[in-house]
């Protein structure tokens, strides 16, 4: 943005997570992320990526700091973050239209008028390019189908914050980055803040326009790149950031977590 100072449209300051009656979790983090942008969360396996997104969606209580959209404060549940999980959890008794206008029937969405909800839903199905699937049921979408009702289902609330927990992982190859693809084009779009936690590198590398990673014990930020290429990408536009994301996860594997044996640690890389 010109002109003045950047709107972040989500924030978090000093955050501190912790499961109920254990040690932190999360100490001290800290994020921005603009309208439009992508910011992926790496770390080690167990480190709390999936908490942290879960405190950013307003569904967890932090044990500190503030979260804030659009400038405001949140206090649980909020209409204009939308999240999506690896699995679709498409309800199995919905046609694919219904499963994506069931996500304006969630917890302090505005009530709307019938037409309007008719055309988000008919709006949210062409963005992510299956108008033509709308009366189909779960049971006859294909893994890949089924994300993209998932991630209709967020749109059609039209968020102003889109949270993606490892949206693409059960996908096979072709099928994930057909679905980066189509992320890339629908935050284009819709102009969410959007933060994306992955175990996939590459993943993380060719479709963010920068990279968090999170280490230590608890964990906190521990480094962070701007990715500079422009999109589209390719492998060997970031394979020298790629060497430097895989030391610094090998470093930032905890080697003494509490209540896990070092042998099962694992980083993924």
């Amino acid at each position: 943005m010109t002109g003045g100072a950047k709107r972040f449209a989500l924030e978090a300051h000093d955050l501190a997570l912790a499961y109920a009656g254990a040690s932190p979790v999360i100490e001290g983090f800290d994020l921005r992320v603009l309208p439009g942008e992508i910011v992926a969360v790496l770390g080690p396996s167990g480190i709390g990526k999936s908490s942290l997104l879960r405190a950013l969606a307003g569904l967890d209580r932090p044990r500190r700091g503030t979260i804030l959209v659009d400038g405001s404060p949140i206090d649980g549940v909020h209409p204009r973050i939308a999240l999506a999980f690896q699995d679709p959890s498409l309800l199995p008794w919905l046609t694919a239209e219904r499963n994506v206008a069931f996500g304006l029937g969630f917890r302090r969405q505005p009530a709307l008028p019938a037409a309007e909800r008719r055309t988000r839903v008919e709006a949210a199905l062409r963005a992510v390019g299956l108008a033509h699937a709308s009366a189909l049921y779960p049971s006859a979408l294909s893994g890949g189908m089924a994300q993209r009702v998932a991630l209709a289902r967020c749109l059609t609330r039209r968020p102003a914050v889109l949270l993606l927990d490892e949206p693409f992982g059960a996908l096979d190859e072709v099928t994930r980055a057909d679905m980066q693809r189509l992320l890339l084009r629908v935050v284009a779009d819709s102009g969410a803040a959007t933060v994306l936690v992955t175990h996939d590198i590459d993943e993380a590398l060719l479709v963010a326009d920068s990279v968090v990673l999170l280490g230590g014990v608890p964990a906190r930020t521990i480094d962070a790149w701007a990715i500079a290429a422009p999109q589209p990408r390719a492998d060997a536009d970031v394979t020298g950031l790629r060497s430097q994301v895989v030391a610094a996860l090998r470093r930032a594997r905890p080697a003494t977590r509490p209540g896990a044996s070092p042998a099962r640690e694992r980083v993924d890389v």
